[in-house]
């Protein structure tokens, strides 16, 4: 397929001169629109797209039709036409005149046994594309009559308001034209920085299929039950371009939606306290953690069994990636890059200190568990703003 990738690429130009032109022939929107921007922004939106489906002619399929990063980009673009009053039958209109010359241009190049695969190519980046460029349009005038009149902006903002309060929740529900019945997933985000709103919505909406409700300043959204959240987060990490932590919990019913926001926050604040790597987290995930951070004294007893450390920062750096690595002191030594007799060394001076050996099991879990509480002890993230 490379070659048919290398030919296809060498006619870029052709096929953008002869979309622009028929789109100026045959949907009256492009037809009444002066030259200059037919050749400058329309002919770039094009060649976008042109570039789009060039990578997938050339992957093959392999990462899918279209990848997560470009159909962002999709809902992007057709999000800016919609404010731009462009219709969305002159969006559609343009998508499958592009496809026509692409699909003309394919027969003109192609080898008799290439068609079929480069077919199948461009039908599944129009079934994955069209469905999301109707949703982000659709959503784009949503949120133009919203700073017309603010009136749905305010009835979704107070629906999800509601149901996090545990307020009711119908007549909002119907105003806004957003089904809740049934279960949902809550989940509480933190970025890595501060993505612009529109695009983490778009990225949800995208991933999702369905408009998403998303309280941008307490940073939790509403999810459908059953969503892949491990892919979202991924999804959403690749589309804003910053680390991304979740956590998530689930709400069988709208009642039950507050309960899940708060268990989801106090997972969220653990997984940031903890210093734990991007991705999406369950109370499951950080139980231990969690029982350990309940007020009390026991927290301060347990992190100070590792005070003796305190000037021997490399034996604490060893313990904690001893823990990390399972207790498995072969992949421990490769991590540090110290030799098995360093390491063995290092640990009977932790235990020399400590009193705790970690050949005796319930000793060795005395320690995790003094590591997660030092964690736990120190310094708290800055306060994460609360729901409404």
């Amino acid at each position: 397929m490379s070659d048919l990738h290398a030919r296809m690429a060498a006619r870029a130009g052709d096929f953008t001169a002869a979309v622009v032109a028929r789109c100026a022939a045959e949907a009256p929107f492009y037809a009444a629109l002066p030259r200059t921007t037919l050749r400058g922004e329309v002919a770039r939106s094009v060649a976008a797209v042109h570039a789009l489906l060039l990578r997938a002619l050339r992957d093959g399929g392999a990462t899918g039709p279209v990848r997560p990063g470009d159909l962002t980009r999709l809902v992007e673009w057709s999000a800016r036409r919609a404010e731009e009053r462009v219709p969305l039958e002159a969006v559609v209109a343009a998508y499958l005149i592009g496809a026509e010359v692409w699909w003309q241009t394919l027969t003109e190049v192609a080898e008799p046994g290439e068609l079929g695969d480069a077919g199948g190519s461009l039908l599944a980046c129009l079934h994955a594309a069209l469905p999301a460029v109707v949703l982000a349009h659709g959503n784009a005038h949503r949120d133009a009559r919203e700073q017309l009149h603010g009136e749905d902006g305010r009835v979704r903002r107070a629906l999800l308001g509601a149901l996090l309060a545990g307020q009711p929740y119908e007549e909002l529900a119907d105003l806004a034209r957003v089904a809740v019945t049934g279960g949902h997933e809550v989940v509480a985000l933190a970025y890595g920085g501060e993505p612009p709103g529109r695009l983490v919505q778009s990225s949800l909406d995208a991933f999702t299929g369905t408009p998403v409700l998303l309280d941008h300043v307490a940073r939790i959204a509403l999810l459908p039950a059953g969503a892949d959240l491990p892919g979202l987060v991924a999804r959403l990490e690749t589309d804003v371009g910053q680390p991304v932590r979740a956590a998530a919990a689930p709400a069988p019913e709208p009642s039950a939606v507050p309960a899940a926001a708060q268990e989801a926050g106090r997972v969220l604040d653990l997984v940031l306290r903890l210093g734990r790597p991007p991705g999406c987290y369950r109370l499951d995930d950080v139980l231990l953690e969690h029982q350990l951070a309940r007020p009390g004294d026991g927290l301060a007893l347990l992190a100070a069994k590792l005070d003796p450390l305190e000037d021997h920062p490399y034996l604490l750096e060893t313990l904690r990636v001893l823990v990390e690595r399972g207790l498995n002191r072969r992949r421990t030594a490769l991590e540090l890059c110290v030799h098995r007799n360093t390491l063995d060394y290092r640990l009977q001076r932790v235990t020399a200190l400590t009193g705790l050996d970690l050949a005796v099991p319930a000793q060795a879990r005395l320690l995790q568990a003094a590591l997660v509480a030092r964690d736990l002890a120190g310094p708290e993230p800055p306060p994460r703003r609360p729901a409404p």
